[in-house]
């Protein structure tokens, strides 16, 4: 059972998040990672993973966790959620206030080969994430919907969850730096930086 959603998420991501600068953000691996760089100009709030498949949302829980003024925001896709989905439990039972999730679920795991996920087969993460007890979970399938879960990001008093359905299309393209320590150096500064 293969899912047809029709969203471009080239389109569709920086709608859902708006003015990235509102954020500190973690973007999981591959497609993520170039769409929040490229939607941030790789500007120093955001986080970009790489290599470590599955640790977005326990790195962006362990932010909000330690910085409760700020709106922190993790953006990953299906597959890498599919590799950590305790970590929705734990973000559940210690309902950090400052803290959304946005999944961008085409159904791939791109960063592998363009398999099917486990979403195309029938996994809702949307309803994964309710039962994990995380109350402010959507589904997002329309441009409608889009702008209705768009506020959740930083107006939701609890964490937030938003299931981002996204066709196949690829990712925007950015290069970036791999260099590990460059990036937590900018983004260490990003964070202390701004008080």
């Amino acid at each position: 059972m293969t899912d047809s959603a029709s969203l471009d998420r080239r389109t569709a991501v920086p709608r859902l998040i708006g003015d990235p600068s509102d954020f500190l953000i973690v973007a999981g691996l591959a497609g993520t990672a170039r769409e929040v760089g490229h939607l941030t100009d790789g500007a120093p709030n955001a986080f970009l993973l790489a290599g470590a498949m599955g640790a977005a949302t326990m790195m962006g829980l362990g932010l909000a966790l330690v910085q409760p003024e700020r709106r922190v925001l993790v953006v990953t896709g299906d597959g890498e959620l599919l590799m950590s989905l305790g970590a929705l439990t734990n973000v559940g039972v210690l309902q950090p206030p400052n803290l959304a999730i946005v999944c961008v679920d085409n159904g791939h795991y791109g960063e592998t080969g363009n398999q099917l996920s486990h979403t195309s087969l029938g996994v809702d993460l949307a309803t994964i994430a309710q039962g994990a007890g995380i109350a402010a979970s959507r589904l997002v399938t329309t441009e409608a919907e889009i702008d209705a879960a768009a506020p959740l990001l930083r107006e939701s008093n609890g964490p937030a969850f938003v299931l981002l359905k996204v066709s196949d299309a690829p990712p925007p393209s950015f290069i970036r730096s791999f260099d590990a320590v460059e990036s937590k150096i900018a983004f260490r500064q990003a964070l202390l930086g701004h008080r």
